[in-house]
């Protein structure tokens, strides 16, 4: 055990993760699939910052938070305080003017819990009376209640923005990997990236997660980092490739096997040293103290940097990989080890590059002694 421990931290791993790859693209299409429809069918559960409309918080008694509340957090059937669940408050919130009003009760800690009721104000409506009829409906002062209104145009402006810096963001991206390794690079990247936010979103479109401006911010984040360990995968590919030595007959399938091989204890630990800090937010910032902004934020996230730990892997590299495939110098390759039944040529490879480059486990080369005189 503690000897294949050693092996995978020091890259000397020979796995087939390119194989291994394909399954898991058909996991991952599967996937992508489920995602796009719930996007076209359920659509995304926009926060009020997007739609505009009006928001009511109205705290809930202490006296009348029974077991039943305990429902409500995992968002199962419809929840309830006692006797007033959120039909009821939908119910008092159409009578008052506010039809189509989407309740949610929300547990917080440290704090009495909350009826949140988000919709928009009929032609006749008025804000102070659906404020009394939702205070009347769960049994408060109409004093305790909070509200807020939002314009419709601010949403359409915090839309309007994630979509350019989202269009910036694949552009700029795009011409810097062209032009710092290659286009087929930046087709892999950039393919990776939009397989991470597809999944990320869709997840949300899935479970009904609200988007916020926060989650917004978290999208951006998470193709940062996708990006990022994309960049590391290929860097080494290319330091590979270019060490390779002239006369060399190994398939682009080996070298990218081996460069895999290599950086992937780097990925994992990246991964894990991402995820334990975004955990802790969700755990200690939104569990028990209750900050809601950074349940938003941590949620997507966390999606984000799950899905994204495998995509430079499985995603990014086997596109380039099967780009690469088709160049006529790598296809001969390609051809002459599947006519000399040379179908893995790995350890081969392996020993070529380190024959090129010295490694922690490379032995020293012998001085050479000087002839005395």
């Amino acid at each position: 055990m503690i000897a294949a421990l050693r092996t995978f931290y020091r890259g000397e791993n020979a796995w087939d993760i390119l194989r291994l790859s394909r399954r898991v693209l058909i996991g991952s299409a599967i996937a992508v699939l489920v995602c796009v429809v719930a996007l076209l069918v359920r659509g995304l559960n926009l926060g009020i910052e997007f739609e505009g409309g009006s928001v009511w918080e109205i705290p809930v008694p202490e006296e009348s938070q029974g077991a039943e509340a305990d429902d409500a957090s995992t968002g199962s059937g419809s929840a309830s305080v006692d006797s007033v669940t959120t039909d009821d408050v939908a119910s008092a919130a159409a009578e008052a003017g506010v039809p189509d009003a989407r309740v949610q009760f929300v547990v917080v800690t440290g704090a009495p819990d909350i009826f949140r009721v988000r919709g928009v104000l009929g032609p006749d409506a008025d804000s102070a009376a659906v404020a009394g009829a939702l205070a009347d409906a769960v049994g408060v002062d109409v004093e305790s209640l909070s509200s807020r209104q939002v314009s419709p145009s601010f949403g359409d402006e915090v839309a309007g923005k994630a979509r350019r810096a989202l269009v910036v963001f694949f552009v700029l991206i795009a011409l810097y990997l062209w032009f710092r390794f290659e286009w087929k690079m930046s087709v892999g990247a950039l393919i990776a990236v939009g397989h991470d936010i597809v999944l990320t979103v869709g997840a949300y479109a899935l479970f009904g997660f609200e988007v916020t401006p926060a989650t917004v911010v978290a999208f951006l984040t998470i193709m940062g980092y996708s990006l990022y360990d994309t960049i590391v995968v290929f860097d080494r590919v290319k330091s590979n490739e270019r060490s390779l030595p002239a006369r060399s007959h190994f398939t682009y399938h080996a070298l990218a096997n081996v460069s895999l091989n290599q950086v992937l204890t780097r990925s994992v630990n990246t991964s894990i040293t991402s995820v334990l800090p975004v955990l802790s937010l969700l755990v200690v910032g939104a569990g028990f103290l209750g900050a809601g902004t950074l349940a938003e934020f941590a949620t997507a996230l966390l999606i984000g940097l799950l899905v994204g730990s495998y995509s430079s892997i499985f995603v990014a590299m086997p596109t380039v990989a099967w780009l690469k495939g088709y160049e006529p110098g790598w296809a001969a390759a390609q051809a002459a080890a599947d006519a000399a039944g040379r179908h893995d040529s790995m350890e081969a490879a392996t020993q070529a590059l380190a024959a090129e480059s010295y490694t922690r486990s490379a032995p020293p080369r012998p001085r050479k002694k000087g002839r005395r005189r």
